[in-house]
């Protein structure tokens, strides 16, 4: 396995990885630990792998990074080969520039979130596609539910792409909660987060975290 050190933006729907919670500390995922979509948001503990290449490798040195991207298949990232596509900054962490492409060892961990969950609504009438961003415990999302505070009953919505959830029902001026379930099997719910004036391309923070 080995990693870039640069990598180009968007397969996980993140916007600007600052306000949504990532900062630098992130990478592209090869297509076998990618898995459409669903390892999104997960976060990672890797660090070079220094008894193969002791003069790159910072020793004694980590870094947690969140899987924000699929790195497409370009040899490096081709089936079946776990790979990860680093930003600069997270990689000199870890390697010497020079370096490119390092071995490493790596390990899912937790993730840890400053905030609760983040919700992202575009979209247009009867067609919501919500990002869920900045989520903690296992970083990765299952499944998701909308609820509109007139129709008052939960709707499962639909992965799009990445970590955007659709609802194809019309939530125009209601106010809207949702409940998200990790990958592994935890829920949380974010009751009344988005107010009934909402506007699509709006954000929302929500006080409910993993």
């Amino acid at each position: 396995m080995g990693i870039h050190t640069y990598y180009l933006s968007g397969a996980c729907g993140y916007g600007n990885l600052y306000t949504d919670g990532y900062g630098t500390k992130t990478a592209a995922l090869s297509t076998t630990l990618f898995n459409d979509g669903k390892a999104c948001g997960g976060c990672y503990q890797i660090v070079c792998d220094g008894t193969k290449v002791p003069q790159w490798c910072r020793r004694g040195t980590y870094i947690t990074i969140t899987a924000t991207n699929l790195c497409p298949p370009n040899g490096w990232c081709n089936p079946p080969r776990p790979h990860f596509d680093m930003s600069q900054p997270a990689f000199l962490a870890i390697a010497q520039y020079r370096a490119g492409i390092v071995p490493i060892l790596y390990r899912r961990v937790g993730c840890r979130r400053s905030g609760g969950m983040r919700f992202t609504i575009n979209g247009r009438d009867y067609f919501e596609l919500v990002l869920i961003s900045n989520v903690g415990g296992v970083g990765e999302i299952s499944a998701a539910w909308v609820r509109g505070s007139r129709t008052n009953r939960w709707e499962a919505m639909s992965r799009n792409w990445g970590s955007n959830w659709q609802s194809l029902s019309f939530l125009n001026g209601q106010a809207l909660s949702f409940r998200v379930q990790a990958s592994n099997g935890r829920i949380r719910t974010a009751l009344n987060v988005v107010p009934s004036n909402w506007r699509f391309g709006q954000s929302f923070k929500s006080n409910v975290q993993f």
